[in-house]
């Protein structure tokens, strides 16, 4: 495993970490939980110091399941990461497709709650990163949730803070981590082999201002692990219904046929590998959190760190 230092004043991290959304048992059909935690265990054990999760993620699931396992193993080097500000207190599992019962709620006084409710569900005194969770642009537009952020670190419940950011409006945003670099530690952007618009405004600000980028969605919601064809079906709660619909699994995967020439020049490694290899290769960024729910899964992405640069 490597490691990098997660920007100018982020801690050190594995290359490679964890995505714990799929672990929160919602929007990425059944899991196990026993699994998961056993999952969780082999990364620990493969090197993996970097656990991305988010107080929604299972309603508040997926962060009991990493305390759990922190209990079992105690934290040592390993960073948490969550995310806070879309409000699912309200909202009911029965009534909740994914997306639809959940709010939007960037209020100073909302995100200072929620930190508090994730380092009581951790079983934390203070969170390693706080991150905005992929706020509409016009949320951020206020003082609120920057105060939430600077209150919270000034009262030592977060070291650092961070901002998932939307894939889109990339030109917004580049604006904002000007702005704001110096609360900013870390941004956390969609970036894959095939979706790539932050290498032309994010990254270059990143770099500039020395901010930590986390790369999100590496393997494309499993795509790039080439497990998937045009005639895969998502079912029940997965939100891959929505995200890999029949037009856009269809203009992904041309995209990949297309991309066979440098498959073969990492022929040795799989696709999936490539695919994290690849998110890390920027000079911009740091860590990649392809999900895991199975400790085959997880091993197979570890060892991806270990990998030559891939370039296209």
């Amino acid at each position: 495993m490597q490691y990098k230092n997660l920007g100018k004043r982020g801690p050190r991290v594995s290359t490679i970490g964890f995505g714990a959304w799929a672990i929160g048992g919602m929007n990425w059909g059944p899991t196990d939980d026993a699994v998961s935690k056993a999952a969780l265990h082999a990364a620990l054990d493969e090197g993996v110091t970097f656990f991305d999760t988010a107080d929604v993620y299972g309603f508040g699931h997926s962060e009991d399941l990493i305390a759990e396992v922190i209990k079992e193993r105690g934290k040592g080097e390993l960073i948490i990461a969550t995310k806070a500000g879309n409000d699912f207190y309200y909202a009911g599992k029965e009534n909740d497709d994914g997306y639809g019962a959940i709010q939007q709620n960037y209020k100073k006084e909302y995100l200072i709650e929620a930190a508090e409710k994730s380092l009581k569900r951790l079983g934390l005194e203070t969170l390693d990163i706080l991150q905005l969770h992929s706020p509409d642009i016009e949320k951020l537009e206020g003082d609120e949730p920057w105060e939430a952020l600077s209150i919270l670190k000034e009262q030592g419940k977060i070291q650092h803070a961070g901002l998932s950011i939307q894939s889109f409006k990339e030109s917004e945003q580049a604006h904002l981590l000007e702005r704001h670099h110096e609360l900013l530690d870390c941004i956390q952007v969609r970036y894959n082999l095939l979706e790539r618009k932050a290498e032309k405004l994010l990254f270059p600000e990143a770099i500039k201002y020395g901010v930590g980028v986390i790369v999100r969605i590496p393997m494309l919601f499993g795509l790039l692990s080439g497990k998937f064809n045009r005639s895969s079906i998502f079912e029940g709660d997965d939100h891959r219904r929505f995200n890999l619909d029949t037009e856009k699994l269809d203009s992904y995967l041309s995209k990949m046929e297309s991309m066979e020439e440098m498959y073969n020049r990492y022929s040795e490694w799989s696709p999936a590998q490539v695919a994290l290899r690849f998110g890390v290769s920027h000079p911009a960024c740091h860590v990649s959190i392809p999900g895991g729910k199975t400790p085959q899964q997880v091993q197979e992405n570890c060892a991806a760190s270990d990998m030559e640069v891939v370039t296209l």
